[in-house]
C-alpha cells in the first residue's frame, strides 16, 4: 500500500480534534441506543460518538435529529436528506456532505443524485417541488437576512403546507448548527459512508 494512503479505520479515529474525556462508561440507555444504530445502520455515526462525552447533550441532539429527520412530516425522508446535503454544501461541511450524501444515494437508489446534491444541486434534474425546497434551503443558509414572504409563498406555490415550511426551516437551522460544530471540532465521518449507495 502507498505511504500516502491510510487504512480506512484511520479515518474513524479520532472522531473529532478535541479531547473531551469521553472515555467514561456509557449509560445503559446510551449503550442500547448505540446498539440500535449498529443494528440499523451497521455503525455508530461519529457525530453520536462525539456527543457521548455529555449524555444530556447527546440526548438533546438525537431527540432533535430524530424528530426532524424521522418523525411524521409532509416531507419525505429523501427530501429531508436533500436539504441536509444542500445546507452542508453551502457550508462545505465535510462530515455532513459525506454522511448525508450517502443517505441521498441510498434513499434515492441514484448515486448520481447524491453526487449532484453534494456538488451542485442546480445541475440535478429535480421536480419543481424539490427545486423550490432546495432553493429556499440554500438562501436561508447563505443569505438568511434576505428571506421574506416571497420565499415562503414560493414554497406554498410548490405545494408545501405551512407546517412543511416550518419543517424545512427547522431542518435548515439544525444542519447549520451541526455544520458549525463539525467544522469547529474537525469532525470526521465514518469511513463506511464513502462506499454506501454506489
Amino acid at each position: 500500500m502507498s505511504e500516502t494512503r491510510r487504512e480506512s479505520a484511520d479515518f474513524d479515529d479520532p472522531a473529532i480534534a478535541l479531547d473531551l474525556g469521553g472515555d467514561a462508561p456509557l449509560s445503559a440507555e446510551t449503550e442500547a441506543y448505540f446498539a440500535k444504530c449498529e443494528e440499523k445502520l451497521g455503525l455508530v455515526p461519529n457525530v453520536l460518538r462525539a456527543y457521548a462525552f455529555d449524555e444530556k447533550k447527546l440526548r438533546a441532539f438525537t431527540d432533535m435529529y430524530n424528530d426532524l429527520m424521522l418523525a411524521d412530516s409532509g416531507l419525505t425522508k429523501l427530501e429531508r436528506e436533500m436539504i441536509a446535503v444542500v445546507v452542508s454544501s453551502v457550508n462545505r461541511c465535510y462530515y455532513c456532505l459525506v454522511a448525508h450524501g450517502a443517505a441521498v444515494r441510498e434513499l434515492s437508489g441514484d448515486p448520481a443524485l447524491g453526487e449532484l446534491m453534494v456538488m451542485n444541486y442546480r445541475a440535478a434534474r429535480l421536480s419543481p417541488r424539490e427545486r423550490a425546497m432546495l432553493d429556499f434551503a440554500w438562501k436561508l443558509t447563505a443569505e438568511p437576512f434576505g428571506v421574506g414572504e416571497a420565499d415562503r409563498e414560493g414554497l406554498r406555490e410548490a405545494g408545501f403546507s405551512e407546517r412543511d415550511v416550518w419543517d424545512i426551516a427547522s431542518i435548515v437551522g439544525f444542519f447549520n448548527m451541526s455544520n458549525r460544530v463539525a467544522a469547529a471540532t474537525d469532525m470526521r465521518p465514518n469511513a463506511d459512508y464513502h462506499a454506501r449507495g454506489r
